[in-house]
């Protein structure tokens, strides 16, 4: 027996519910990993008609999938929830950047504290390629919350996934909420080692070579494929 056509309304319903349970999990998860602190930072997930975005002055605590904002890439609201003051951002990324599926800003400590020197991360580790180049450039300042952040941001951002904003914090996007959180969590943890070896003492620059190097080496790392082919 064929199952019922699921109709275009059904499913835009389905593809929201599904953003919404991932997108607020997600902002729990930053909170629990020590990424975001009370209401900072915000998650976004793409939708065909506009996104799914944490709501203005959520607590990651207690974020639930209806607290969370539904907006249009031009500002129009769905619902009573306010979006985040930085859904220009989220916005500017999703139409700079059709890869984007999830967007994550916070104020985590190492991040946060290199943008505050102003500061772009460059190539002390070779992991810094897998955020697309030899380094995590650094946008400068204005004023949260404005067109104007996004567009900095987006010129920061690409040939990249990710940037920091000065005197500010880190955005990152992903193709999913896994990959999204995975470069998160990464680009704090190569933040928190560079400031620490910078402390110690001079730092050690990789060359262009050797980043070349490194991301030929990724082309192969990781688990083999399977063959199409069969075996």
């Amino acid at each position: 027996m064929r199952r019922p056509a699921v109709s275009g309304p059904d499913v835009r319903r389905l593809a929201e519910a599904t953003a919404r349970t991932q997108v607020a999990a997600l902002y729990r998860e930053l909170g629990r990993r020590g990424m975001n602190a009370g209401s900072t930072g915000n998650v976004s997930f793409r939708l065909a008609s506009g996104m799914v975005i944490t709501a203005s002055g959520s607590d990651a605590e207690d974020v639930t999938p209806d607290d969370l904002a539904i907006i249009s890439p031009a500002g129009r609201m769905q619902g009573s929830a306010t979006p985040s003051s930085e859904w220009h951002l989220h916005a500017g990324i999703y139409t700079a950047f059709p890869a984007a599926r999830c967007v994550i800003h916070t104020h985590s400590d190492a991040a946060t504290a290199l943008a505050c020197l102003n500061e772009s991360l460059p190539p002390f580790h070779y992991m810094i390629t897998g955020f697309g180049g030899d380094d995590v450039r650094c946008a400068p300042y204005v004023t949260f919350g404005t067109p104007e952040l996004a567009t900095l941001a987006v010129a920061a951002i690409r040939g990249r996934n990710a940037c920091l904003l000065a005197n500010h914090g880190m955005v990152v996007f992903g193709r999913d909420t896994k990959h999204a959180l995975t470069q998160a969590v990464l680009l704090e943890t190569l933040c928190r080692q560079y400031l620490m070896a910078r402390a110690a003492g001079p730092v050690r620059l990789l060359t262009r070579a050797e980043m070349r190097a490194a991301r030929a080496r990724f082309k192969t790392y990781g688990p083999a494929k399977k063959s199409s082919a069969g075996t």
